[in-house]
């Protein structure tokens, strides 16, 4: 594994764009979360009242810990600058593709790769993250479901722009930046109502509306779904047009996701600089304060706070703690050097994609598989109810696949086998 060192602007063949060990561990952290499924802590808090694990564990403490791993029905803010750890997840990894795409690309520019080679690797990148997001939303499904709102199917949606916005000067950038919040809440402001809307009818269906200037932003009842109707019919056979999405989200979430990558690519810029490592450390801090005064400000003024809609407000606010996320992860692996704690997330985060597609498609085999082999030893020294499913079952259990999952990406890091897109 490469060590910490100080970044050159360019890089040649002789010297390739070193990497930090922060940027391993934290993408690491946000796949162990994705691939257990945050470690069963929901369903386990879902469980009544009265079941018997409730007599070893605190039943109020794990319903208090259960919101933070669930998205919040439609906004995403409580108590000025509250957020669901869950609602951070998605933010966290493409912040992270952003982040990482500056040492990226320096390391193809030192390979001698021409600006056209890179770009047709974008391409190919794209196509390749777009499909494999239908693929793992089409499980399940009699036929392919074309939906775009997997994380993966965003960043390949997002990515050609912004490619083509990092190459620019900062201020070049931080104008693309501005410009598509900008234009995206714009987009949602303007009167898109249909004359026959019945909003009485969203209401009834539980949906989330908004009243006054809020109102563009209500859950499916807003452009991006609009957009939607229009769009993914386009793929549908009749008697199965598309009409909502459950969760409210909405393709075009991909174009405000593009200033969330742009803040990992403002950030992957500066950990390449040749700035003082701790100066590099208050300009993260700094800079996530400053998203979170604004979204504050914007939340207050202009549009509210809402994850399954990317709104504007949502990508400061998100912005802000997956920076100060980011710092952390650089203070403590990269500045204080606590490699040895870095090291099993770091593992994962060089393999990324594999860990998050065994945790997509391969979770109940690997349940199973575990069980197979240890839930008589795990009985016999913890008790024969252990893994029942009112006892700690819920949480053992994608524990165990995790521990699985990571053996393999463990034996692909020794056998120096790293698989990218």
């Amino acid at each position: 594994m490469t060590l910490p060192a100080s970044q050159k602007a360019e890089a040649t063949n002789s010297d390739k764009p070193k990497r930090l060990l922060s940027l391993d561990a934290y993408r690491g952290f946000i796949m162990v979360m994705l691939a257990s499924g945050g470690f069963g802590i929901l369903r386990l808090a879902r469980l009544p009242d009265d079941a018997p694990v409730w007599q070893m564990f605190d039943y109020e403490v794990w319903q208090r810990l259960a919101f933070h791993f669930d998205h919040p029905t439609w906004d995403s803010q409580f108590c000025v600058v509250g957020v669901s750890f869950w609602d951070l997840i998605q933010p966290a990894f493409m912040f992270m593709v952003g982040v990482s795409m500056p040492y990226s690309y320096a390391r193809r520019q030192g390979l001698g790769h021409s600006k056209w080679r890179q770009f047709g690797h974008v391409l190919w990148r794209v196509l390749v993250l777009v499909l494999m997001g239908v693929f793992l939303q089409s499980q399940g499904a009699k036929q392919t479901n074309w939906s775009f709102v997997n994380v993966l199917t965003q960043i390949g949606l997002g990515y050609i722009l912004l490619y083509l916005i990092m190459g620019r000067r900062w201020f070049v950038q931080a104008i693309a930046f501005a410009g598509i919040l900008v234009g995206y809440w714009l987009f949602f402001k303007i009167d898109w109502d249909p004359a026959d809307y019945d909003h009485a009818a969203v209401a009834a269906a539980n949906e989330t509306v908004f009243e006054g200037r809020f109102a563009p932003w209500s859950k499916n009842a807003n452009a991006g779904h609009q957009f939607d109707l229009w769009f993914l019919n386009r793929f549908t056979q009749p008697g199965d047009e598309f009409q909502f999405n459950g969760g409210g989200y909405v393709t075009l979430n991909f174009v405000p996701s593009i200033a969330t990558m742009l803040l990992g690519v403002f950030c992957g810029q500066l950990l390449r600089s040749d700035r003082n490592a701790w100066a590099k450390l208050g300009i993260l801090v700094g800079a996530g304060a400053v998203c979170m005064l604004l979204a504050v400000a914007a939340d207050a003024t202009v549009c509210p706070i809402v994850k399954r809609i990317w709104t504007p407000s949502w990508v400061l606010f998100s912005g802000a703690w997956v920076i100060w996320m980011l710092a952390a992860f650089y203070l403590v692996f990269d500045l204080c050097c606590l490699r040895w704690v870095a090291f099993p997330l770091a593992v994962v985060g060089m393999n990324s994609i594999v860990m998050y597609l065994m945790g997509q498609l391969m979770r109940p085999w690997a349940v199973k598989t575990s069980l197979t082999h240890f839930s008589g030893l795990l009985e016999s020294m913890c008790g024969p109810n252990f893994l029942a499913p009112d006892m700690y079952g819920p949480i053992v259990e994608p524990t165990l696949a995790l521990i699985l999952f990571w053996l393999v990406v463990f034996w692909m890091y020794c056998q120096k086998i790293f698989v990218r897109v």
